[in-house]
C-alpha cells in the first residue's frame, strides 16, 4: 500500500490531542484510494470552519477528503475506547474505519475535530477491513445536516469522496470515505476504557481535558469532576429530548456511541418515525427492542451511570458518599429530561405558559395519534394550521374520528389562558415542528439512485428539503408525506 502523500492544503490544524494525551490513541495512515471524486461537499461548514472552499471544492479537495493525500499539519490517528453494546461489556473498541486528522478553530473561536470516516484499517479494526461504502456515508451526511438544520446538536458532514475502489458486503459496492467534524470525539467509551485498565490518573487526565476543552467554567467550581458529570449528564437530557421532539431514533445508543459533547454522534441505523408508535426499532440488529423509540431516555440514563461509575474515585468525599452521590445525579436525569420533553411539548402545542395538566393535553395527543396510526411529524404541523382555526387538516389525518374532536376541544379550552395571537401561535409552532425531516423512503430513493447509478440529483434534492425544515416549501409537498401504508416493515443497518 502506497502511504498517502502530504499537501498544503487550507486546514490550519492545532492538534491539542495528538499533543496532550500520548497513550489515548494510536497513529494511522489512511487507506489508497485509486480514483478519489468528490460527490458531496458542504461549502457552508467550510466556510464557517473558517477553510479555503474554493480550494477543497476541488480535484485535490477530493484526494484530501478521500483520505489519498494529507494536508500539510495533519497527524492522522485512531482513538481508543470501550463500550457497552446491547448491555453487553467490550472492554476494546476504538476507531476501528475512522482517524481524527486533527483539529481546526472555527470563525466563532470553537475548536473542532476534523476526522476521516470509511478510510480503512486501523489496530481497532477486529478483523474488518476498516472501510465504508457510499450508501451509508451518504445516509451520515443526509441525516448529520437534517439534525442540524432542525436546531439538534450533532456532528457535521463536510464532505463525502468516493475512493474508486470497491467495497465487499453482502454485495460489491462503491467505496467511499465521510469527512465529518465534531466538537470533539471523546465518549462515554473513551473512560470506561481507561477505568477497566485501572488507571486511574488517565481517567483523571482524560477528564482534565474535557474540562479544558468543553467546559472552561466548570475549572472555577469546587468539586469539579462531579460539576463535569453534571454538565454532561444536562447536555444529554436536553438532546434525547430534542430527539423526542422531532420522531428521531439513533438505533445503536451504545455507550460508545454517546458523545461527552453533547452532540449527536455516530449515525448508523438511524431513521425516522412516520406513523407514530413508541415502540417503533428500524434497527436490523436491535431484536429486542433496547433502543426502541420510547427507550431513549431511560437507556441514556443507563449510559450516564456507566459514565458516572468511572469518575467516582475522583468525586470528593468517601467511596460511599460519592457513589450515593452518583446515584442521585442519575437519577436527576429523569426529572431534567422530563422537564426538557416537556417544554418542547408545550412550545409545540402552542403554549407559553405553564398549568398542571399540560402533560396529560400532550400525553393525550400522542396517545389519539398512536391509536389512528397518524404521522408524527404531519400532525403536529397540521396542528399549527388548527392554531389559526384551519382545523380541517388535522382533522382529515386523524380520519375524522370522535377522539381527535375531544382532544381539540379540550386543547382549544386550553388555548383560551394563552396569549389571543393566533397567527403568531402558529408561526411559532411551525418553528419547532418540521414539515421536513428525511423521510425514510426518500432516503433510500436517493442512496439507490447513487450507489445504483451514481446519480447524486435525488440526494442533492432531497438535501436542499431537509436543510429548510421549517419552511412550507409547497412544490415540494410529496417529500413531507410518509410512505404508502402496506408495504415492507422499514430496516436500517450498521454499516459506516
Amino acid at each position: 500500500m502506497t502511504p498517502p502523500a502530504s499537501h498544503t492544503a487550507p486546514f490550519a490544524f492545532d492538534n491539542t490531542f495528538a499533543r496532550e494525551m500520548e497513550g489515548f490513541y494510536v497513529h494511522a495512515r489512511p487507506a489508497s484510494a485509486r480514483s478519489p471524486r468528490l460527490v458531496a461537499f458542504n461549502r457552508e461548514l467550510a466556510e464557517e470552519l473558517g477553510l479555503d472552499a474554493d480550494a477543497l471544492d476541488s480535484e485535490a479537495g477530493a484526494r484530501l477528503f478521500a483520505g489519498a493525500e494529507l494536508s500539510d499539519g495533519a497527524t492522522p490517528l485512531a482513538q481508543v475506547y470501550a463500550g457497552h453494546q446491547f448491555g453487553g461489556f467490550a472492554p476494546q473498541l476504538g476507531d476501528g474505519r475512522a482517524l481524527l486528522l486533527g483539529e481546526v478553530i472555527d470563525k466563532s473561536g470553537a475548536r473542532c475535530d476534523v476526522q476521516l470516516k470509511g478510510s480503512g484499517r486501523t489496530t481497532f479494526s477486529r478483523g474488518g477491513d476498516g472501510l465504508a461504502s457510499l450508501g451509508p456515508v451518504l445516509r451520515e451526511y443526509l441525516v448529520a445536516e437534517a439534525m442540524h438544520a432542525l436546531g439538534i446538536p450533532t456532528t457535521r458532514a463536510l464532505a463525502v469522496a468516493t475512493t474508486g475502489e470497491w467495497v465487499q458486503r453482502e454485495t460489491t459496492l462503491p467505496g467511499a470515505v465521510l469527512t465529518r467534524t465534531a466538537a470533539s470525539h471523546i465518549r462515554v467509551g473513551t473512560f470506561q476504557y481507561f477505568a477497566a485498565c485501572r488507571e486511574p490518573a488517565k481517567v483523571k487526565q482524560l477528564a482534565d481535558y474535557v474540562i479544558a476543552r468543553h467546559y472552561p467554567e466548570l475549572e472555577r467550581t469546587g468539586d469539579v469532576y462531579f460539576a463535569l458529570f453534571e454538565a454532561v449528564r444536562d447536555r444529554q437530557a436536553t438532546l434525547i429530548a430534542k430527539w423526542m421532539h422531532v420522531g428521531f431514533i439513533h438505533g445503536v445508543m451504545n455507550t460508545d456511541n454517546v458523545a461527552i459533547s453533547g452532540e449527536t454522534i455516530d449515525y448508523g441505523p438511524c431513521a425516522f418515525m412516520d406513523r407514530y408508535d413508541p415502540e417503533t426499532v428500524f434497527s436490523s440488529i436491535d431484536a429486542h427492542g433496547r433502543y426502541a423509540y420510547e427507550n431513549q431516555p431511560r437507556l441514556a440514563a443507563w449510559n450516564l451511570a456507566r459514565f458516572a461509575e468511572t469518575l467516582i474515585p475522583l468525586f470528593d468525599g468517601d467511596g460511599d458518599r460519592a457513589v450515593e452521590r452518583a446515584t442521585d445525579a442519575v437519577r436527576d436525569f429523569v426529572d431534567r429530561y422530563e422537564a426538557h420533553w416537556l417544554a418542547g411539548m408545550r412550545a409545540k402545542l402552542g403554549l407559553t405558559t405553564e398549568q398542571p395538566g399540560d402533560l396529560g393535553l400532550g400525553q393525550d395527543f400522542l396517545a389519539a395519534m398512536q391509536a389512528r396510526n397518524v404521522d408524527f411529524t404531519l400532525a403536529f404541523r397540521h396542528l399549527a394550521e388548527a392554531a389559526t382555526g384551519q382545523t380541517e387538516p388535522i382533522r382529515t389525518l386523524f380520519g375524522g374520528k370522535p377522539e381527535i374532536d375531544r382532544w381539540l376541544s379540550a386543547w382549544k379550552k386550553r388555548l383560551a389562558d394563552e396569549p389571543a395571537d393566533a397567527p403568531a401561535r402558529a408561526a411559532a409552532m411551525r418553528r419547532v415542528s418540521p414539515a421536513f425531516v428525511p423521510r425514510n423512503h426518500r432516503v433510500e430513493e436517493a442512496l439507490d439512485a447513487a450507489v445504483k447509478r451514481a446519480d447524486f440529483a435525488p440526494f442533492q434534492k432531497l438535501l436542499s428539503i431537509v436543510l429548510r425544515p421549517f419552511e412550507d416549501q409547497p412544490e415540494h409537498a410529496d417529500f413531507a408525506e410518509p410512505a404508502p401504508l402496506g408495504g415492507p416493515p422499514y430496516r436500517t443497518f450498521c454499516g459506516t
